[in-house]
């Protein structure tokens, strides 16, 4: 079993910067792909980014290249996305996910964190 706590979403203005952090439990951390999602009012829950298991690969939902970067460290059990630029339209619950396989993916997550709220004002 997998444990997961975001933490670091807040309110900020459009153009602005957040770092959100997601803290794992368990000795298996190093070795799941980890992924991010997000969730806007009266919209699906969506893909935004995924890093495999060494923090060598990752991929992006389109609306999230080049603005936002994710990134782990292995030794704290914690993974991370940094999103600058930020747009009105990034507002929403973020969530985090685990898989039990260590190659990255854009769905089939295992394990989801309770999410950390993101707004961006205009």
């Amino acid at each position: 079993q997998v444990q997961l706590v975001e933490s670091g979403g807040g309110l900020v203005q459009a153009g602005g910067s957040l770092r959100l952090s997601c803290a794992a439990s368990g000795r298996t951390f190093s070795s799941r792909a980890m992924g991010w999602f997000r969730q806007a009012p009266g919209k699906e829950r969506e893909f935004v980014a995924a890093i495999n298991w060494t923090g060598g690969r990752t991929v992006y939902a389109d609306s999230a290249k080049g603005r936002f970067t994710i990134s782990r460290d292995n030794a704290k059990n914690t993974v991370y996305l940094q999103m600058n630029s930020l747009k009105p339209e990034d507002t929403g619950v973020y969530y985090c996910a685990a898989r039990d396989l260590s190659y990255v993916s854009t769905s089939n997550y295992d394990y989801w964190g309770q999410g950390t709220q993101v707004t961006v004002s205009s």
